[in-house]
């Protein structure tokens, strides 16, 4: 970025992957403004799970105490079968685990992650928060990038870094790909006070139940207060929704087939919300001259291999590691960003739909593989079959 040293990097978006980002660039001595479209910088949402390389990102951009300081440490990833209610396998999240993949894997509250970063963001003095921001779209030049936002503003920077989520405006300039691809999964989600969650289902564990069409997600959370429960059915639903209030009637339609045990969870649930679910085919169109795309802008995926904010936190690691070691030439920088990240998240978009398929939500017989195969692995081959995704830095493919 040579000449444009005053120049400060804008990032669109004020989520975990724009805060990542900004602390990441802080780190290498690089001024930001984070635009956030919201009246204020907060994060909705309940639980979000956290693998090794989720904690590998923290180290790197310096808040590895306080997330290990507000994370709950799971011990086991737990699958069961929603219609036997019969353990199919699990993945023991002990020390075998730790010292394979040098970190532990842990659940949070998304608002508590996202509070952590905003603090820090906050501390520094190379990061300006401006909120009622929204980016709309963006002009440049040889020399910088002007964001336009929704209020008429202008805001001029060296580079901006477009980390607006899966409807992403910068997007639709630097890709011109469209809306989202609608899944037809539904996702309902509720929190369940720790001492209403049915006595002999309060594992210490992310579990899965696993079942026709249909899945439920529970571990516990806020220091074990509640419980965190996201349930899916595959119901063709036809039109993007986020967080609109449902009744649990209609909850419940999508899970009468599954057994009792796994039914009476969702009877627990209170203040229930949906989201159907959107992601996108795989790109490689995330740089447009001095603009870049990060996190759900760039790659949105299914939530079936617990990626989302894993993969962010992994771009922002990357980005800021390129643009601190390519200082003078931002195009060499958000190349090898592109050329690095590409791949895995691409890996990771095409594999959590075929998890959603495969493992999620199967039937009958392809249930019964599904069964055999899972129950019939080591510990040590689950490890080596995880090795891939919670061994990234963000740094290495």
């Amino acid at each position: 970025m040579a000449g444009n040293n005053a120049k400060p990097v804008l990032i669109a978006g004020g989520g975990i992957g724009g805060l990542a980002v900004a602390l990441g660039l802080a780190q290498k001595g690089i001024r930001s403004i984070l635009l956030e479209k919201a009246s204020a910088l907060g994060e909705i949402g309940a639980g979000i799970q956290l693998g090794p390389n989720a904690f590998h990102a923290f180290d790197y951009l310096g808040v590895g105490e306080a997330a290990r300081n507000m994370a709950v440490y799971v011990d086991h990833l737990r699958l069961m079968d929603a219609m036997t209610a019969e353990e199919i396998c699990h993945v023991d999240l002990g020390d075998a685990f730790r010292t394979r993949f040098g970190n532990p894997y842990a659940v949070v509250h998304r608002g508590d992650l996202h509070g952590v970063f905003l603090k820090a963001c906050r501390d520094s003095e190379l990061i300006e928060l401006r909120v009622s921001s929204e980016v709309v779209s963006y002009d440049q030049d040889g020399t910088s990038v002007t964001a336009r936002l929704a209020s008429g503003d202008r805001v001029t920077g060296s580079l901006l870094i477009g980390a607006d989520g899966l409807w992403s405006n910068v997007r639709k300039q630097v890709a011109g790909d469209g809306k989202p691809r609608v899944s037809g999964h539904t996702t309902y989600r509720s929190v369940i006070p720790t001492e209403q969650m049915p006595e002999d289902l309060r594992w210490n564990a992310a579990t899965l139940w696993a079942g026709p069409k249909c899945h439920l997600v529970h571990y516990p959370l806020s220091g074990w207060k509640v419980f965190n429960l996201a349930i899916t059915c595959h119901n063709d639903a036809p039109e993007p929704v986020a967080g609109k209030a449902v009744s649990k009637e209609e909850v419940m339609k999508g899970f009468a087939h599954i057994h009792q045990r796994a039914r009476e969870i969702i009877h627990h649930g209170i203040d229930w919300k949906l989201w159907v679910l959107c992601d996108r085919d795989p790109i490689e169109r995330w740089v447009d001259g001095r603009v870049v795309l990060l996190g759900d802008a760039a790659h949105p995926t299914l939530q079936y291999l617990a990626q989302g904010a894993c993969q962010a936190m992994e771009d922002a690691v990357c980005l800021s590691h390129m643009l601190g070691s390519h200082r003078g030439d931002h195009e060499s920088g958000l190349q090898k960003y592109r050329e690095l990240r590409f791949p895995r998240t691409a890996k990771v978009q095409m594999l959590s739909r075929a998890i959603g398929e495969h493992i999620y939500h199967p039937s009958g017989e392809h249930a019964r593989l599904r069964n055999a195969i899972m129950s019939a692995k080591s510990q040590e081959e689950w490890y080596g079959d995880l090795a891939w995704l919670y061994g990234g830095t963000g740094l290495k493919a």
